[in-house]
């Protein structure tokens, strides 16, 4: 009779553990059709940035005209912290992920949490490493280093001594714009500093401040997004210098400060635009419908020309 109980037991056991084997329910995505109870988690690498302010703005008006909810977590540039903000969405049950990664190794875990759950992942402007993600929306960020490259090519003439303000180490796009700026810059101009000021004014600001205290011959900077161009153009400014500055994102104060004869020019983004695709892909993967592996967003070079 011993020996019956211990083996039912086991088999108790067994059963158990193949259960524990499926997601729990509040994991579960709903299989509500796009538009119809379906939940969006949004995790923004910073809403300290006015690019990713109007990204986000972008995912939640084309939410809003679908009948979609948008869950928005702000990540603060913290690579750990937007981990765990994923993980709380999973578990708040969403139906899709947009996720725009601070860093796009250090995400990769949580995209691969949301894989093991059934749960689509959609990435904007920056890419993951690992995991699989349904698509990328983004602008071709290698493009538009080049267009950077070659703008300063034309304004100043190949040899130039050039600057370059880098964005967060580990970031895509920090990669994708610095390669595209360099198959252009290696060839034609003379790059004689380059430094991480992690996407930031204010680290701009200083970076730049330390850069011309080494380099005094510097005619141009190109920095990764406008943040750190106008942080730049804070601190040539404070030492009286005319240096041609570039920047990237197209963001109201770059724009405003090109008009004003500032900065020189700015390699524009559509971040709105970015957000609706965004979520017009997540649509299109719950309706079981195929997406391209990357959706593009078209740049322009502006300046006050």
């Amino acid at each position: 009779m011993r020996k019956l109980l211990v083996s039912c037991m086991s088999l108790f056991l067994v059963f158990l553990g193949a259960c524990s084997l499926q997601p729990p329910e509040w994991a579960k995505p709903s299989s509500g059709e796009a538009g119809e109870d379906v939940k969006i988690g949004l995790s923004v690498s910073t809403l300290n940035n006015p690019f990713f302010v109007s990204m986000k703005d972008g995912v939640e008006q084309e939410a809003a005209e679908q009948d979609m909810e948008v869950v928005v977590v702000d990540a603060q540039n913290d690579a750990a912290k937007q981990i765990n903000d994923v993980e709380d969405l999973i578990q708040q049950g969403v139906d899709v992920l947009l996720i725009n990664p601070t860093d796009s190794s250090a995400i990769s875990t949580a995209v691969q949490s949301a894989n093991s759950l059934g749960i689509p992942v959609v990435t904007l402007d920056r890419s993951s490493e690992k995991g699989e993600v349904a698509t990328l929306v983004s602008s071709d960020n290698e493009k538009g280093g080049e267009m950077a490259g070659s703008f300063i090519v034309e304004q100043l003439g190949e040899g130039a001594k050039v600057a370059e303000l880098e964005g967060v180490p580990g970031a895509s796009a920090t990669r994708e714009r610095g390669a595209g700026f360099h198959n252009i810059a290696d060839e034609q101009l003379d790059v004689v500093a380059k430094q991480t000021a992690n996407f930031d004014r204010t680290e701009g600001l200083n970076t730049m401040e330390n850069m011309l205290q080494g380099n005094p011959d510097i005619e141009a900077v190109f920095a990764h997004n406008d943040e750190m161009a106008l942080g730049a153009y804070q601190a040539i400014q404070s030492v009286g210098r005319d240096i041609l500055v570039v920047g990237f994102d197209g963001n109201e104060d770059a724009l405003s400060s090109i008009e004003e004869g500032n900065l020189s020019a700015t390699v524009a983004q559509q971040p709105e635009e970015i957000g609706r695709l965004a979520v017009q892909a997540g649509q299109d993967v719950l309706e079981g419908n195929e997406v391209e592996e990357t959706i593009p967003v078209p740049l322009k070079l502006v300046s006050e020309e």
